[in-house]
C-alpha cells in the first residue's frame, strides 16, 4: 500500500505537543552512550542470545564475536547499532513494562530509524529489522520487513494476531490470498545509501474481540500503509515478551522509542522532526 509521497507538514508537526509524546514515553534507546535503553520503564539492558529459541540463555550486552556493533558517530543522533551480515546471535530488548502487554483496548507505537542501501547492503530473501511478540513471526507478532528478490525490494508491515485468531483452519502460507494476509506494503519505500529514513507503526483498539483492530505504517512522517479493521487478539506470555532487533538484517539502526498509546499523524510528524531524536521526550529533561 505505497503512499502517494513522503513530504511532511511543517504545519502539523508544530501542532504536536511534546508533553503530550513525552507523557506516552514508555522506552528510547538512542544508543549514543552504550547499547542499553537511556529511559525504560522494564528493564533497560539489551541483551544478546545464541538464537532465536534460546532467549532464555540471553546475556547482557552486544555479542562478543562483532556481528553487531555500537559506531559512536554514525547513528542519525549521534552512535547508532551497525548489523553486519551474520546468522549468529540475536540482540534484544525485554518488552515487559517497555511496551503495552496486549489488553483490552491495546494500542502503542513504536519508532526508529534506519540508514541502509537495500540493493548492495541486504540480504536475498526476508529480514525483519524488529520484531514484538512473545511466540513467533506469525503468531501474536509485529514486524517491518524487506524482502529482497529480483523484481524489487519492497518494504511491509506485518501486524499478526494469535495464529488461531488470524488463520483458525490451519492454511499454509502459499496457500492464504494476499488480501487475508496482514501486511502492509510498500513498493517503492524511500530508503538510499546514505539516507537516514524514520519508520514508525502505530497499533489501535486491539483485543477488542472485534473486527476494528488497525495499524498504520508512517515513512518519514507521511502515513505510507494501513492494514485495515479485522480482530486483532494478541495474546503474550509478559516475561518472554521481546523486543528483537535486527533478524537477517544488514545495516544501521538507531533512535528506538515506544509509546504506550496510537500517537496521531501529527504526533508522528512531530517524532519525525525532533531535532535530537527522542531524546527531546525524556520526562527528567
Amino acid at each position: 500500500m505505497a503512499a502517494s509521497g513522503f513530504g511532511i507538514s511543517d504545519a502539523l508537526a508544530e501542532d504536536a505537543p511534546l508533553e503530550a509524546l513525552r507523557s506516552a514515553l514508555s522506552f528510547h534507546a538512542a544508543f549514543d552512550r552504550g547499547p542499553d535503553a537511556d529511559f525504560a520503564k522494564g528493564v533497560s539492558a539489551l541483551l544478546h542470545a545464541p538464537a532465536l529459541d534460546k532467549r532464555e540463555a540471553a546475556a547482557a550486552g552486544l555479542p562478543a564475536g562483532g556481528e553487531v556493533t555500537l559506531t559512536e558517530d554514525g547513528g542519525r543522533f549521534g552512535g547508532a547499532l551497525r548489523f553486519t551480515p551474520s546468522k549468529g546471535p540475536v540482540v534484544f530488548f525485554r518488552a515487559a513494562r517497555n511496551f503495552p502487554v496486549p489488553a483490552p483496548g491495546w494500542s502503542g507505537t513504536v519508532s526508529f530509524w534506519l540508514s541502509v542501501d537495500p540493493e548492495k547492503e541486504l540480504p536475498t530473501g526476508f529480514c525483519d529489522p524488529i520484531q514484538i511478540t512473545s511466540k513467533q513471526w506469525d503468531d501474536a507478532s509485529m514486524f517491518v520487513e524487506f524482502e529482497k528478490r529480483a523484481e524489487g525490494i519492497p518494504f511491509r508491515l506485518g501486524v499478526y494476531a494469535d495464529k488461531a485468531v488470524w488463520n483458525p483452519e490451519g492454511r499454509k502460507w502459499e496457500e492464504i490470498p494476499a488480501s487475508e494476509k496482514p501486511l502492509a506494503t510498500v513498493a517503492d519505500p524511500p530508503f538510499a545509501a546514505g539516507k537516514w529514513t524514520h519508520v514508525a507503526f502505530v497499533l489501535e483498539n486491539f483485543n477488542t474481540g472485534k473486527p476494528d483492530g488497525t495499524a498504520r505504517l508512517f515513512l518519514d512522517g507521511h502515513e505510507a500503509g494501513l492494514i485495515g479493521a479485522r480482530t486483532q487478539t494478541f495474546t503474550w506470555d509478559p516475561e518472554r515478551s521481546a523486543i528483537l532487533l535486527g533478524l537477517g538484517y544488514t545495516g544501521l539502526f538507531d533512535d528506538l522509542a515506544l509509546f504506550d498509546r496510537a500517537l496521531d499523524a501529527g504526533e508522528i510528524a512531530r517524532l519525525f522532526a525532533l531535532e535530537k531524536g527522542a531524546r527531546d521526550l525524556h520526562p527528567e529533561d
